[in-house]
């Protein structure tokens, strides 16, 4: 790839990684779009101040950069919203984007990333409309592909829907998941095997940077989920609990489990932090495997292995602030 490329919210969690990735292709100029500086110090010369909920502002700075390129990033991704209204930035804001492309006479390529969420545990989805959304979050999604769709847009867009990431830079899983697994504090619940569908950030931004190099024809107007195979759930938990603490995760029977997510339940509805909950549970015993076939005809299995991704996140938790604040 060679242009410019801008990325809102690239100072996010997938973001940086994007930016690392895009930093191998010495023919492109990096902008990032974000409300806030980037994670890491180096990746401060890309970064241009933005709230894509400003609509004139958003349209006045794409059409100064004039890019050849962009991906949409920039979202609320957390569980906490009352109603769809409070993540007004995730199809509010695509809304914004949409039409500072379409003012654009420049961009060759878009690609706007969505979730997983929008369709929910249970079948798969028939075709890329077929919404079920899990969560206000994954309905606001909803509306943001919606709002791509009907945006008319006449450079060549996809949308990726990213499974369950992981990796280096993770907002919470270090002050949760892997901290509740270092501590010894993390029961699996000894139920039927559960498949969720999982993907590690250097796979993820990797299938995204191959979606930009495949033929227009085959990734214009098209949905494709990025991550990696889903997997039982346990197996992914103990490739982390091996790392971590040098044996698998302990397993307790569901009932018992049931009990101190019923307990954690109350001590959350007074504010205090309980490793396990009712959702959390639910979470733990319910298969949500994704339609990943399309994504790997098109671009290949991904590149980096299970075993090395953790290999590569637990070094950087034990490297960094985030094992020393977190874990």
């Amino acid at each position: 790839m060679n242009g410019t490329i801008v990325v809102t919210g690239s100072s996010g969690f997938i973001g940086t990684h994007l930016v690392d990735a895009l930093e191998l292709h010495p023919g492109l100029r990096i902008v990032n779009l974000d409300l806030e500086p980037p994670r890491k110090k180096s990746h401060l010369r890309y970064w241009v101040r933005c709230d894509i909920m400003q609509a004139a502002e958003l349209q006045q700075i794409v059409a100064d950069l004039s890019p050849n390129f962009v991906v949409h990033l920039a979202a609320r991704t957390d569980m906490e919203g009352k109603t769809v209204d409070d993540y007004a930035t995730n199809h509010v804001g695509t809304q914004n984007v949409v039409a500072a492309i379409a003012s654009s006479t420049v961009i060759e390529r878009a690609i706007f990333v969505s979730t997983q969420f929008v369709v929910g545990p249970g079948p798969l989805p028939r075709h890329d409309l077929d919404f079920r959304a899990h969560t206000i979050y994954g309905e606001s999604k909803v509306l943001a592909e919606l709002a791509i769709r009907n945006g008319k847009l006449e450079c060549t867009w996809t949308i990726v829907r990213p499974t369950n990431v992981w990796g280096s830079w993770h907002p919470r899983y270090p002050r949760e998941f892997w901290k509740v697994l270092q501590s010894g504090l993390y029961f699996h619940p000894g139920s039927k095997p559960v498949t969720r569908s999982y993907g590690y950030v250097g796979n993820v931004v990797g299938q995204m940077c191959a979606i930009f190099e495949a033929p227009s024809e085959n990734v214009n107007q098209r949905v494709f989920y990025v991550g990696d195979p889903p997997i039982k759930l346990l197996d992914w938990v103990n490739a982390f609990s091996i790392q971590l603490t040098g044996h698998r995760a302990r397993v307790i029977p569901q009932s018992l489990l049931r009990l101190l997510a019923w307990t954690g339940d109350c001590l959350v509805a007074v504010g205090v932090n309980f490793p396990i909950f009712s959702s959390r549970l639910r979470n733990m015993t319910e298969d949500y495997p994704t339609p990943m076939e399309p994504t790997y005809a098109l671009l290949g299995p991904p590149m980096t292995s299970l075993e090395d991704g953790v290999r590569e996140t637990v070094e950087w938790l034990r490297t960094t602030g985030a094992s020393r604040d977190s874990l």
